[in-house]
């Protein structure tokens, strides 16, 4: 027909030939025709002008170039008619050229900018291109609708448009070409090609060529494969087939045909037709939707289409046959499936894809609307036991889970759940599937935020009923460890249920098939090496492992680094190459789409979103943890779980309705439990029960589906009054339900309810013989219904069913039985020949899981039809924070996923990938601060490095401790206690390279067995550059550590160093490695602030005293050198005052040298403080406290040469630096350290030198302006501190120390003379307060030692003492009285305490400390007399008063005393110890110890006994004190009267108690008997000394002419006559004879006591005389001595005077 520019606006009659000549079913007409048609569509020429004015025209969206949509006339539009013509050519006799037309016609119309194809004249011409595929035999014919089948779909998805706001994958032009990332496809599709034997003929190379316009294009098509169109695997040549298989595979096209038409009868199928059908009622609606609502719902027919062509289910024979029609259509479509998700994914998830329906315009979005279509062609393939399906559906569930997670969360769970998980763990399942799933996962893993977001949406999600992260991370690290079962394949022989063995010699002579088409999908696995042996799939599950710490990592600390903002944009790509390598699809998240170019950081916003809570999480997995254990409780104890799970709150109280709500609706509870539980007795379970069943819902429902539902709920129990009780409820429950039943009441229903159980068993129970018939069941249930039968179609009905379908639990038809493995013998072997047992268990176990899954999509369905949204939120990661929850749940798994291979495997890529693992765990450990976690990998990485058994060492142990090396350098801030383990390492390490350097190193294992060395080869790996550098990055870098974690660093080598030091015994050549390493990093160090350096040191300060002090002198004498280095290095800094450090750094010094004892160390000790001071004394500062303190030990050495050497340097440091040691505050130390000097036992000349130093360090003193004490009294504020304090006290105190503790007298003496010559020569300046401090902390404190025993302490013996007490302190208690005699002024305010002192001195059971006392005291009131004032006198006076009480023995007279003990006498030889030598100081107890009456053992009385004898001893000797100072007259003239009297007051009771005493002769004479004495006991010395004292002393008084003695003379007089005439009256009965002793005695006192009454004046003489006289002239009867016979004279010459008798001269 020739067209000469007319017709071009009336379409349809140009078009109506070309129709014509296609329904001929000529072959050349159609070719023609049909190549017309397309060149006609490529010129738009069927574009029907005049669009109606109701449908506006579309935007001019860049897609279709604004062209009008198609005119809805009367009749079909143009373009339907146009489709339907070319369509109709193809039938299944078309011959091959027609069918290539038909393709291409159909293509170019599709593929159309202008000439718009919708709904089912699209799904007609897509279905056309499909039916050409499966039924043309030509090769090229497959190939190009193959091509252009893929072109079309492609198409139309692409010309979708969708408003979201950035959109990274569809372009402006909607072609492919332009899409990022192309070119990487391109090369990926064509490399993956094999050579094809015929020439290749595919569809244009690029999709932008969209109008084909000559048919020359079709065949000479280059070889390079667009994306779209993959062939890797060519299948079988068709040509070659015979005419029988063609016939064959004819009737089976026939049907696929049907199937995508939409016309097969198969239930399976239904939707299909609708599919078809709805579209004719599209046209309605099609004015109120714009072109891109179009375009969308096409996208969804589309698919939907492919969806359900995937399900088909495939016979036995096809599974075989990969060239059958059924499984090349199954594989076409899934593939086509699987390229729209691959390139269309922002459709799916765009909430701006919405679809409208046409019956009622409710508008679901396309992920919606598909959801199901795809869920369950995935639940039907992906246990498909054929290789090529099953990979296909592995991959687009990947594609599921990268692109559309967040709207599919349960959809995804259940699939994960119930297929992938459960084939992973399968046995039956092939390792090619598990493969192929690993490799998904592998994708998953490598993806941080999809792997954090599974963990944070199930397993932190109480609604989802497994673990998944934690399930998964725990079957990785099982198939990463599990034990090789068989011999590893050959790698090309892979046995694999689905490939039968005849398949092997098929590859080379096949035309393009889709075996393996999803090949070409970019990002893709190569599945054709993978699962070929279980070495390969362990390997597989460890790369996951790893994969999974290191999307940890990433998430992890990625934010952390860059505070949660973005990261820059640097280290975003980097993260995403890594994350996504090869994943190609979009990440949208929360329906955003990303920005960047690979996704990764779509969701990391610079804050976590709201949502994204951390905290919460955490409690919900907990809340998750705890509901599992309730339910694990329930079903193994139900009470003890509902107790459980009610105080945990899952169940919201104890009420039935609550518990029973909880049983119905919880998932993972035992329905064998559930009814056990329900089915119980008791009160409470029987309501649980009752409300159980209520909430179930059998209305309207048959009878026998009623009791099926009732029985999923629960399992029922075996027990019949169980069984009884629940079919009861049942009955009513049903009844409740169901009014139009034939039932009479609630009876009835119980009745047959219970019947149809029994007849279930009896049917169904293998162990039954005798089945009952219909006729039995129809006879068991007569009169049943309220007296009448029940109608015989109902029962017969109830009957059929249940023998036909037995009532089951859905979960026992899930668990079917997998088929025993076969027994041995003939028989089965012959029975199973030609069987596949593995695939048939895998089939059986496959089935059922498919099954399950679709029920619960279904299940699904209808909840979310009901809206109930709620519970499917998704939730986004984006905290950082989550990794520590996902490590602490797997890390047991992952420790075991990464050791166990490093232990069995010596393939050096498996130890690099474990490795890699460690590093990454330890780096998430580390960074979260999980101690426990740490600890296990470390330790495990520790010891896989081999270091403790060098003989076994292999590379793989040498790349272990590079590793460890490497976390040391990259995780040091963060390892704490693990630093133990890496530097264990190190030095192992070090004494590997020394053992393999052939040095001899030392074992401290006695006896233990000769260690093998390591390879030579090793030996050299161990001294490598990497190894070395790492090992000394460790401590090099040590200074970039933070300042706990360099704690830690130096605790942890100091722990290794003790080791190593430990284990080298007393070897010439103890490994020192880490001591010297120590060293290394205090240099590195030095720079840190103080605060750190002191917390440092208080660590290394304790090493170093270990290691000075250790019995190896090598060990001791490195230590202390490298101390001296650290020190003069450290010495270099400047110190400022008052603090301390240098002190601190010394000390160790000071330690070895106190508890070293070899000699050669303590000199060395020396001599490094020697060389410090000639080099660093300039910068010494508190550095010189420890000096002396170190000097001061040095001097306690028993070594002569030690003591010299420290005490010369002393001695020049003394002369030398005195000013610098003031100013730095080391005065007092300086002072203390000569006092060491000083007692110094052994060596007397240092002793004495070191005192006269001491001595000499005074003058220079005063002189040293550093002192202050030359400063003027205006300028004293400014010095803070008192000079008396600070120095003064300090040299007192070290005479003091001298006196108390020097071991030598002379040394002693010296002491004692210099301190007291010191405070008598400068005494004068001191201040009184400073005088206050000489007397209470120098002074007095020498005689402490009287006072309490406690200070007795100090002297080693008894004898050492008694010298002390006899020699030094008698000397410095007369050094004292003399000082107060020198300064009495200024010591006068200390009178009382020395008065105190003295009296404590006095009042001792030793008679010669008493007397020195005694003699003091009265010396000290000589010497001071005329400078006591009265208040001191007073205070003397009662110093007497409590002296006398304090000797005054009143237990005399103590009944107790004089009782026999036990009738024996004893002997009191030891009062003799009383005169012994020794001096013990003894204070005397007071006297009211004993308590009148009580019984006293013979030891106590002993005691007492002892005590009165030195009271009375001490009395005598008080006595004649008192006798010595009143009759110096210097005293009696100074003393007040008053005070005088007191004394008299005292003396006066002494002589009473002796005198009362001496006259009890009953008491003498029993304490003589009970032993107190060897002779009758008196007090005659105490009673005539008093009172001769008394006599003397108020004579002198009462004669003493002063006013206020005058005054007191009333007072003497009461005393003195009582007592004169007392002493006359008992003067006159002594006897002679018996009493000469008394009578010499008293002959004084009497003398005295007359020549006193002879001077009375006249007036008292008279008044007296009537007393006297009789005494005198008594006296005259008696032999008398002169004294008394001169007195007697006087006296009655005066009373001759006195009466007149005799005239006065």
């Amino acid at each position: 027909m020739v067209r000469s520019g007319q017709g071009g606006d009336r379409p349809r009659e140009i078009f109506e030939p070309l129709r014509l000549a296609c329904e001929t079913r000529n072959e050349k007409l159609m070719i023609a025709s049909l190549d017309c048609i397309s060149k006609l569509i490529s010129y738009s020429f069927f574009v029907e002008s005049s669009p109606p004015p109701s449908l506006p025209s579309p935007p001019p969206s860049p897609g279709p170039n604004g062209s009008a949509a198609p005119v809805d006339t009367s009749k079909q539009s143009l373009v339907d008619l146009v489709v339907q013509t070319i369509t109709a050519c193809h039938n299944e006799s078309t011959p091959d050229t027609v069918s290539l037309q038909i393709v291409k016609a159909l293509l170019s119309l599709v593929l159309s900018p202008t000439v718009l194809v919708h709904q089912s004249s699209l799904l007609k011409a897509v279905r056309t291109v499909y039916n050409v595929f499966l039924l043309s035999t030509d090769p090229v014919n497959q190939t190009v609708a193959q091509g252009g089948l893929t072109q079309m779909v492609n198409h139309v998805f692409t010309r979708c448009k969708i408003t979201a706001p950035s959109l990274s994958r569809t372009d402006s032009n909607p072609t492919l070409s332009s899409r990022e990332g192309d070119s990487v496809r391109l090369s990926l599709a064509s490399s993956s090609h094999q050579s094809l034997p015929n020439p290749p003929l595919s569809p244009p190379s690029t999709l932008s060529q969209a109008s084909t316009s000559n048919s020359d294009e079709l065949s000479s098509v280059t070889v390079q494969h667009t994306p779209a169109l993959p062939q890797p695997n060519p299948a079988p040549d068709v040509s070659e087939e015979s005419a029988a298989e063609s016939s064959v595979r004819a009737s089976t096209d026939a049907s696929v045909a049907e199937s995508i038409s939409g016309h097969h009868p198969e239930p399976s199928e239904a939707g299909a037709s609708d599919m078809l059908h709805d579209d004719e009622h599209e046209h309605e609606t099609l004015r109120e939707m714009s072109t891109n609502d179009l375009f969308i719902k096409d996208a969804f027919l589309v698919f939907r289409a492919l969806c359900k062509l995937t399900m088909k289910p495939l016979n036995q024979e096809s599974e075989r046959d990969l060239k059958s029609h059924a499984m090349r259509s199954k594989l076409l479509s899934l593939h086509l499936v699987l390229t729209i998700l691959n390139n269309h994914m922002p459709i799916f998830v765009s909430p701006s894809a919405i679809i409208y329906s046409s019956s009622n315009h409710e508008a679901t979005t396309f992920v919606q609307a598909v959801n199901q279509y795809l869920c369950l062609c995935l639940s039907r393939n992906a246990v498909s036991p054929v290789p090529q399906v099953f990979e296909i559906s592995v991959e687009i569930f990947w594609r599921v889970i990268s692109g559309m997670r967040t709207k599919l969360k349960k959809e995804i769970e259940v699939l994960l759940h119930e297929i992938f998980i459960p084939i992973l763990e399968m046995k039956t399942s092939t390792l090619k599937q598990k493969a192929a799933i690993l490799g998904m996962l592998h994708r998953l893993c490598k993806d941080p935020q999809a792997l954090v977001e599974i963990y944070l949406n199930y397993d932190c999600d109480s609604e989802a009923i497994d673990n998944i992260y934690e399930h998964l991370m725990n079957i990785i690290s099982k198939l990463s460890t599990s034990p090789n079962t068989q011999n590893p394949q050959k790698a090309n022989d892979p046995t694999s249920p689905g490939l039968p063995p005849t398949s092997k010699g098929h590859s080379g002579s096949v035309p393009p098939a889709l075996s393996t088409a999803a090949l070409s999908v970019p990002g893709n696995l190569d599945t054709s090496v993978i699962g070929l042996s279980e070495t390969q799939l362990k390997r597989q599950a460890l790369e996951c492992l790893v994969a999974v710490l290191k999307s940890l990592v990433l998430w992890g600390t990625a934010s952390a680094l860059t505070g949660d903002q973005n990261l820059d944009q640097h280290s975003r790509s980097q993260v995403g190459e890594e994350s996504r390598a090869e994943v190609v699809t979009p990440d949208p998240s929360l329906d955003r789409l990303s920005g960047f170019p690979n996704g990764y950081d779509a969701s990391r916003q610079p804050t976590p979103e709201l949502s994204d809570d951390p905290s919460k999480f955490e409690s919900a997995k907990q809340k998750k943890t705890t509901l599992l254990e309730g339910i694990k409780k329930f079903n193994f104890k139900p009470k003890r779980g509902i107790q459980f799970l009610i105080e945990t709150g899952f169940i919201a109280s104890p009420s039935p309705q609550d518990i029973a709500r909880f049983l119905l609706e919880t998932d993972g509870l035992s329905k064998t439990m559930v009814g056990e539980y329900l089915g119980e007795g008791d009160e409470d379970n029987i309501a649980t029960m009752h409300a159980f069943v209520d909430m179930l819902d059998l209305s309207n429902m048959p009878f026998v589906d009623a009791l099926r539902n009732f029985l999923q709920a629960f399992r029922l129990p075996g027990e019949s009054q169980k069984i009884d009780r629940y079919m009861l409820k049942f009955a009513e429950r049903y009844i409740a339900g169901n009014s139009n039943t034939p039932f009479a009441n609630a009876d009835t229903a119980y009745v047959l309810a219970y019947s149809t159980i029994m007849l279930n068993t009896d049917a169904h129970n293998p162990q039954v013989k005798n089945r009952m018939t219909k006729a039995d069941f129809l006879k068991n249930n007569r009169g049943i219904n309220d007296g009448a039968d029940l109608p015989e179609e109902i029962l017969s009905a109830i009957f059929d069913e249940i023998v036909s379908n037995e009532i089951r639990m859905k979960d026992e038809v899930e668990s079917a039985l997998i088929p025993t493995a076969p027994g041995p013998g003939l028989a089965n072997a012959l029975a199973n020949v030609g069987r596949d047992l593995q695939k048939e268990a895998y089939m059986m176990q496959s089935n059922n899981m498919a099954n399950k899954t679709e029920a619960l999509f279904k299940t699904l369905l209808r909840s979310q039809r009901k809206g109930s949204k709620s519970g499917e939120q998704y939730f986004s990661a984006s905290h950082f924070i989550h990794v520590k929850p996902m490590f602490e749940v797997a890390w047991i798994s992952v420790l075991a996923g990464v050791s166990g291979p490093l232990q069995s495997t010596d393939d050096l890529e498996i130890v690099e990938l474990c490795l890699d693992g460690f590093k990454s765990a330890i780096r998430i450990t580390c960074f979260f601060d999980m101690e426990l976690e740490r600890n296990a990998f470390i330790t495990t990485l520790a010891k896989f490095t081999f270091l403790n058994n060098l003989g076994e060492m292999k590379t793989k142990n040498m790349e272990a401790i590079k590793t460890l090396l490497d976390v040391a350098v990259t995780e040091g801030n963060n390892l704490k206690s693990s630093w133990r383990e890496v530097l264990t390492c190190v030095s192992q390490l070090e004494h590997m390279q020394l053992i393999s350097s052939g040095v001899e190193i030392p074992d401290g294992k006695k006896g233990g067995r000769v260690r093998k060395p390591p390879t030579e080869e090793l030996a050299n790996e161990s001294r490598s550059t990497h190894i070395t550098v790492a090992a000394d990055m460790v401590f090099s870098l040590s200074h970039y550590l933070s300042g706990t974690a360099i704690v830690d660093f130096v605790r942890a080598l100091c722990d290794v160093s003790w080791d190593e030091i430990q284990s080298s015994g007393l070897s010439q050549h103890p490994r020192l490695f880490s001591l010297q390493k120590l060293v290394e990093i205090s240099y590195y160090n030095m720079g840190r602030i103080r605060l750190e350096w002191s917390n440092l040191w208080d660590i290394l300060g304790e090493h170093f005293n270990q290691v000075c002090c250790h019995n190896n002198p090598h060990v001791a004498f490195f230590a202390l050198d490298a101390l001296r280095q650290l020190a003069m290095r450290f010495l270099e800094k400047e110190e400022l005052p008052h603090f301390k450090f240098q002190k601190d750094f010394l000390r160790p010094f000071e330690f070895t040298m106190s508890h070293n004892s070899n000699p050669d160390v303590r000199d060395m000790v020396l001599q490094c403080l020697q060389q410090m001071i000639q080099a660093r004394v300039a910068n010494l500062r508190s550095g010189w406290r420890t000096m002396f303190g170190v000097f001061s030990a040095a001097s306690k050495v028993h070594t002569e040469r030690i003591v010299n050497s420290a005490f010369e340097i002393v001695t020049r440091l003394n002369k030398e630096h005195f000013p610098a040691i003031v100013r730095h505050g080391a005065f007092a130390d300086l002072t203390v350290c000569v006092t060491d000097f000083c007692k110094v036992s052994k060596y007397q000349k240092i002793s004495l030198l070191a005192i006269a130093m001491l001595r000499g360090v005074i003058p220079v003193m005063l002189e040293c302006p550093e002192c202050g004490f030359n400063v003027p009294a205006g300028e004293k504020s400014a010095h803070a501190d008192d000079p008396m304090i600070k120095f003064w006290f300090p040299v007192l105190f070290g005479f003091y120390d001298v006196i108390m503790n020097g071991e030598d007298l002379e040394v002693r003496r010296l002491a004692l003379d210099s301190l007291f010559t010191t405070l008598k020569t400068y005494g004068s300046t001191y201040p009184v307060d400073f005088w206050d401090t000489v007397c209470q902390e120098l002074l007095f404190p020498m005689f402490a030692v009287l006072k309490s025993s406690q200070d007795l302490s100090r002297f080693s013996t008894q004898e050492d003492m008694s010298v002390w007490l006899s020699t030094t302190m008698i000397q410095a208690l007369r050094n004292l009285i003399d000082l107060y005699t020198f300064y009495f002024e200024t010591l006068e305010r200390f009178l009382d305490g020395l008065l105190d002192l003295l009296c404590v001195c006095i009042c001792q059971e030793n008679d010669t400390l008493a007397r020195i006392g005694t003699s003091c005291l009265q010396q000290l009131l000589e010497n001071n007399v005329k400078k006591l004032s009265s208040a001191r006198w007073e205070r003397v006076a009662t110093t007497f008063v409590k002296l006398f009480r304090t000797t005054t023995p009143h237990q005399l007279f103590d009944e107790s005393l004089r009782v026999e003990i036990d009738g024996s006498t004893p002997d009191l030889s030891d009062t003799a110890e009383l005169n012994g030598e020794a001096i013990v100081p003894a204070p005397l107890s007071p006297n009211d110890q004993q308590k009148a009456g009580t019984k006293v053992s013979l030891n106590d009385r002993r005691r007492i006994f002892r005590q009165i004898i030195v009271k009375c001893v001490l009395q005598l000797l008080l006595i004649e004190t008192t006798n010595d100072l009143l009759r110096n007259d210097e005293v009696y003239n100074t003393i007040p009267p008053e005070h005088l009297l007191r004394l008299m007051g005292v003396l006066d009771h002494s002589y009473q108690f002796a005198r009362m005493f001496n006259d009890d002769k009953e008491l003498r004479t029993g304490l003589w008997k009970v032993g107190f004495m060897k002779h009758l006991p008196n007090l005659l010395k105490q009673e005539s000394s008093s009172a001769a004292t008394l006599v003397h002393v108020l004579l002198q008084m009462y004669y003493d002419f002063r006013p206020e003695h005058q005054a007191a003379r009333p007072q003497v007089a009461d005393r003195l006559l009582p007592l004169g005439l007392g002493v006359l009256q008992d003067f006159t009965k002594l006897r002679m004879d018996t009493q000469a002793k008394n009578v010499t005695a008293w002959t004084p006192v009497v003398a005295e006591i007359l020549q006193g009454f002879v001077k009375f004046d006249d007036k008292a003489f008279t008044r007296y005389l009537p007393a006297i006289y009789p005494l005198a002239t008594e006296l005259l009867a008696r032999d008398m001595a002169p004294e008394i016979r001169e007195g007697l004279r006087e006296y009655f010459t005066r009373v001759g005077y006195v009466q007149g008798i005799i005239d006065r001269p």
